[in-house]
């Protein structure tokens, strides 16, 4: 397929010197229309037609390539074949009209109950002696992550009250309101909610409060490091992952799976969508509904352990 691979290695040149694509991309291509030759066989490029390209999308597939992984190189094709159609006659784009099969959709991993309780209430409790400020500060903010549901960035916002902008310090995003036993959180598309805070959470809170270091930088920010400066998220990531190794816990936790385990526990609890889709933030409650498809698992599971009938013989 002599006149094939020309064909590529000037498309690729194309891509390097015309479009300025990085040397990486342009090789990442390369292997993309090498394995399009490999399916190819002895049929020359420029003789591949629709129902060709249908079948190596299929083969690709039954090899268990991703769904994404197949879009890029579908993608990668059909840039090709445009571009040949400028150098030489073709019918037509064979790639046109073909898609990657799609991707199953992935459930968001959520916790057992007994393990987020026993995950967020540990971090204080693990210190032979007094537990130390920052322990104090983690069991508060993991207590709060799963308490309100909050996403990391709007736990990482949160001051201890509102303040208004002053000088260089903007106006807070989020605030405590230990009264109300609530959070005010600006999340996506700058929305703010209102989220209730759980008595467990709002005692680490309180214990948190009574060690929590001035910010150095004159702001009212609720978690603060051993040095005074407002936590990142990924500060929380990091807190997190490495109390949950330290627990023992069997996969790997990070904020988000908090949050997913907030939504699942009080969904199945309550069986109300409406409400936590507002305790969440989504805009639609087809962001929320991935939820019941977890709760219909635990209901599942729960069937097939008490249910006489399930178990199998």
């Amino acid at each position: 397929m002599t006149g094939g691979a020309d064909h590529v290695a000037a498309w690729l040149r194309h891509l390097a010197t015309q479009r300025k694509l990085s040397p990486r991309t342009v090789e990442a291509y390369g292997r993309d229309l090498a394995e399009l030759a490999t399916l190819a066989g002895d049929t020359p490029l420029t003789a591949i037609g629709h129902a060709d390209i249908r079948r190596f999308a299929a083969r690709l597939h039954a090899a268990g390539q991703q769904g994404r992984s197949i879009a890029r190189k579908l993608s990668g094709w059909r840039g090709f074949f445009n571009w040949l159609a400028g150098q030489t006659p073709l019918a037509a784009n064979p790639v046109e009209g073909v898609r990657a099969p799609k991707r199953p959709k992935s459930l968001p991993k959520a916790l057992s109950v007994d393990d987020a309780v026993q995950l967020v209430a540990t971090p204080a409790r693990q210190a032979a002696a007094a537990p130390t400020p920052s322990e104090l500060c983690n069991t508060a903010m993991f207590e709060l992550l799963y308490s309100s549901g909050l996403r990391v960035s709007e736990l990482c916002s949160l001051d201890l009250h509102y303040m208004k902008a002053t000088g260089n310090v903007p106006a807070s995003a989020g605030w405590l309101e230990r009264d109300n036993g609530e959070v005010v959180v600006t999340g996506k598309g700058n929305k703010m909610r209102r989220v209730p805070v759980g008595t467990a959470a709002l005692d680490a809170l309180a214990a948190w409060l009574n060690v929590r270091p001035a910010p150095s930088d004159g702001s009212a920010a609720l978690f603060v490091s051993e040095r005074g400066i407002r936590v990142s998220p990924r500060v929380v990531q990091m807190r997190l992952k490495n109390h949950a190794l330290a627990t023992g816990a069997a996969v790997h936790v990070h904020p988000h799976m908090l949050r997913h385990s907030f939504a699942s526990h009080v969904l199945q609890s309550s069986g109300d969508l409406r409400a936590v889709q507002e305790m969440l933030g989504h805009s639609s409650i087809t962001s929320t509904q991935v939820y019941t498809a977890l709760d219909f698992q635990h209901l599942a599971q729960v069937y097939d352990k008490a249910h006489p009938r399930a178990k199998p013989k």
